[in-house]
């Protein structure tokens, strides 16, 4: 075994660490596109600025409980929530072009 054993496990730790992270990130959008199709079928509006809150502030709460940077975990959210509205723009505007 070489000196760089203990950070070559570290690294591989890290990243089945990042799998896992990328594998939920996909499976939140993926449940995101079902929301946008309820919100679609039941004209409810996309954007729901109480559930951001909501979000932002659970992110915040983790980060304080859990030694993570709070405000990390905000300025993170606030990406992902970005792109779900992007994709659910997508979703929704692709229903209603399917239904004219």
């Amino acid at each position: 075994m070489t000196e760089h054993h203990p950070l070559a496990l570290l690294r591989e730790e890290l990243d089945r660490l990042d799998q896992d992270l990328l594998d939920t990130i996909r499976k939140r959008i993926e449940c995101g596109v079902r929301i946008a199709e309820y919100k679609s079928a039941n004209d409810v509006p996309m954007m729901q600025p109480g559930r951001v809150n909501l979000v932002k502030e659970r992110a915040a709460r983790y980060g304080s409980e859990h030694g993570v940077d709070p405000g990390f975990l905000v300025a993170l959210y606030e990406l992902i929530i970005r792109e779900m509205c992007r994709v659910e723009d997508l979703v929704i505007d692709q229903l209603v072009e399917g239904v004219r």
